[in-house]
């Protein structure tokens, strides 16, 4: 079924939904009084048309008709002190007589109650309905939707579905996201083309992320069995090795042993500096090139000396690059007597970092909170920032009988509705007469 359709935009009488949909908007404001002519069953065939694709047009009629009733809740405020004073007899006093005086104190209120608004009480009580009535959904469908796809927990419990009835003291759940999507402007084209962009490379950087994990897994399982054989093998009686003799190679190795004990330190050094600490990025940087090289110092008495020099001119140049103007990365030539103290070389790190003002400081925090409050994420499948969609403000009310907390998107099932002197607090954009044809239309067929 079509948009227009659905909302009847070329109907004379058009049928009013329950949605926030401009159409429907535009249905609204050119109401009119019901034409009644015709015969009196078509004039009550004509009101329950209207009305009930308004009330629960998502609900089945069969359904309907068990639903309805002809009891209709209200309550009429009385006043104490009159109560406490009187029994009601005074009231019979003088019928017949031609005593027409009111007793002194009794109530001269003459606001009509419109019972004939709770004809459609009932379905207020629907979990799909409240949520629509709490602002959670622009509509009644999109509420029921959130119901059948899990979205929405009655006392903390996932409740899948849309006709559960509440009863007094429910507190219902929808998942902000959800609420986000259903209150928010939608996206324009180069936000929804933007988006793609990036779940398509967010889904790349997964496969990515599963391959390597993969094969770091590969890895893992390859050295166990590497471990394994290189058991069995020293099970076996090896003769004893010669004692090796001290010659100008192991003076080298040893030379380059002490340069990555230096650059350890050095690492450790820029990593513990609390006063200026590198951001996160620059720690897992200073983290990897740690683990580097202790990975070539295991490896020293096995690799050839050049090929230790050339990974530590490797790692040297990448510290630099992280740290090109700070004196922990002059690490061209390491000599453990041209290296300085850790606590002169953070002292030293921290004279360079900038200075900010105290109205400076309180702009990028006001910024930092802002980013955090409303930031622009172009996955998400509403457009970023968040602002609330167009035609809202006409259907922004809540009714007396829930409880609403925007904050946390949860509500309470206070009470039926009930009507009073002048209020029916279930929400209707028809008049008395129509919902009074509809209730007859109904109770003729109970």
């Amino acid at each position: 079924m079509s948009r227009k359709r659905f909302h009847g935009l070329k109907r004379i009488v058009p049928r009013f939904r329950m949605t926030w949909n401009k159409y429907n908007l535009y249905n609204l404001s050119r109401m009119t009084s019901p034409n009644n002519t015709g015969t009196y069953f078509q004039q009550k065939w004509k009101a329950k048309a209207a009305t009930r694709a308004y009330h629960g047009e998502q609900i089945r009629e069969k359904q309907w008709q068990r639903m309805f009733t002809s009891r209709l809740n209200a309550v009429v405020p009385m006043d104490h002190r009159y109560l406490g004073e009187h029994d009601g007899s005074e009231l019979a006093a003088g019928r017949g007589s031609g005593l027409e005086k009111r007793p002194e104190g009794k109530p001269t209120s003459h606001t009509l109650t419109p019972y004939m608004h709770m004809t459609y009480a009932p379905t207020e009580r629907r979990l799909d309905v409240a949520i629509f009535r709490s602002l959670f959904a622009s509509s009644a469908r999109q509420a029921r939707q959130f119901v059948t796809h899990g979205h929405v927990t009655v006392n903390g419990k996932k409740m899948p579905y849309p006709g559960y009835l509440l009863n007094p003291g429910d507190m219902f759940h929808v998942e902000p996201e959800s609420v986000l999507f259903a209150t928010g402007q939608t996206k324009d084209r180069e936000q929804v083309k933007a988006g793609r962009e990036l779940k398509r490379a967010r889904r790349v950087a997964n496969t990515r992320r599963a391959e390597k994990r993969t094969a770091k897994r590969e890895k893992a399982l390859q050295a166990i069995a590497n471990k394994k054989v290189a058991e069995e093998l020293a099970a076996e009686p090896t003769p004893k090795a010669p004692r090796p003799v001290m010659t100008d190679e192991t003076e080298a190795r040893k030379q380059r042993k002490a340069d990555l004990q230096e650059l350890v330190k050095q690492v450790k050094a820029i990593l513990e500096n609390k006063k200026a600490p590198p951001p996160a990025k620059r720690k897992q940087d200073l983290r990897e090139i740690n683990r580097e090289i202790k990975g070539t110092m295991s490896v020293l008495n096995r690799k050839p000396v050049s090929e230790i020099e050339t990974s530590i001119d490797a790692l040297t140049s990448r510290l630099t690059n992280l740290y090109p103007s700070n004196p922990l990365a002059r690490v061209a030539k390491i000599k453990k007597s041209d290296s300085k103290p850790a606590s002169e070389i953070a002292g030293e790190a921290q004279s360079s970092t900038p200075e900010y003002t105290a109205e400076e400081k309180k702009k990028m925090r006001e910024a930092v909170v802002l980013s955090r409050e409303n930031p622009v994420d172009e996955s998400k499948p509403y457009a970023t920032p968040w602002a609330p969609r167009p035609y809202m403000s006409a259907f922004a009310f809540i009714p007396r009988y829930l409880e609403v907390n925007h904050n946390i998107c949860s509500a309470v099932y206070l009470r039926h509705p009930v009507a009073r002197p002048g209020l029916a607090e279930v929400p209707t954009p028809f008049s008395a007469e129509q919902m009074q044809l509809a209730f007859n239309w109904y109770l003729r067929r109970r």
